[in-house]
Order: C-alpha cells, then structure tokens, then sequence
C-alpha cells in the first residue's frame, strides 16, 4: 500500500495466512524480534518511536487449533513485551470462553491466557462480541489511556 511501511509475518510451509501490520510511512516504525522462545510463527512486533518515547506494537493470531509449543511462544511473546514500557497488542486470540468483564473462563486454555493477562497487568480494551456472542479479537495495553 502506497504511504505505508508493511511488516509481515507469512505462514511456513502452507499457503496462505500469516499477519500483516501496515504503519503510515510519515511514521518512524522498525521490527523487533523477540527471544526464540518467544517468536510466534503469527506474530510480528515493532516498534513506533515517538517524540517522548517508544511503542512496541504487537499483532498476534492464535489459531483455535493452535499447538501446546506455540501458545506457549504466544505466551512468552506476551512476558516479554510486557516488561516494556508502552506495548499494544492487537489480534485474534480465539480464545472464546474468557468473560472479559467479570474475568473469568471455563476452558483450561482460556483460563492460562486470563491469568498471563492479569499477571502482566494489560488492560483489555475490547468487550464487546467480535464473532457470535464471544470476544475473540482483542486489544491489549499496557496503559489503561492508550487506546
């Protein structure tokens, strides 16, 4: 897209799929890469430098199916981004049985999301049904104000 910097992630060893962020390109923005442990196969992250200071911005899809390993990349992507100071990260979670307004959830995956959730202390910005009755694509920050 003209006017924009892309930054992409495409899917290995299948076709289709992947995550694409587009920045404006009067906006100065590099990508990051994160620990081994911590690189997602549907994850990208970079960074926005602002006038005062940086913004790691992070967009994630976790597939339904998703395996053991790489939900716990996911994880670790999560940990590690967390410690910094300004982060956003956005994307299709799937995680469908977390209740983001009361905070709870039935399913075992759901439930270790929602506790890295409230360990890193993000805030979650989207509550509303984004898919039938569940919240599966969210915005995550790490200051309430940001979004």
């Amino acid at each position: 897209m003209t006017g924009y910097v892309m930054f992409r992630k495409d899917r290995l060893g299948r076709r289709g799929g992947g995550v694409i962020l587009y920045i404006k390109e009067s906006i100065q923005a590099y990508e990051i890469k994160l620990e081994k442990e911590a690189e997602c196969e549907e994850a990208v992250w970079c960074n926005i430098v602002t006038k005062n200071s940086t913004l790691t911005v992070g967009l994630v899809y976790r597939s339904s199916n998703i395996s053991i390993e790489e939900n716990e990349k996911i994880h670790n992507a999560i940990k590690a981004v967390s410690k910094r100071h300004c982060i956003i990260i956005m994307g299709d979670f799937n995680h469908g049985h977390i209740q983001w307004t009361s905070l709870q959830s039935t399913g075992r995956e759901d439930q270790e999301f929602l506790n890295l959730f409230q360990d890193t202390f993000l805030s979650q910005h989207v509550l509303e049904a984004t898919r039938g009755e569940n919240v599966l694509d969210i915005v995550l920050s790490s200051q309430k104000g940001i979004c």
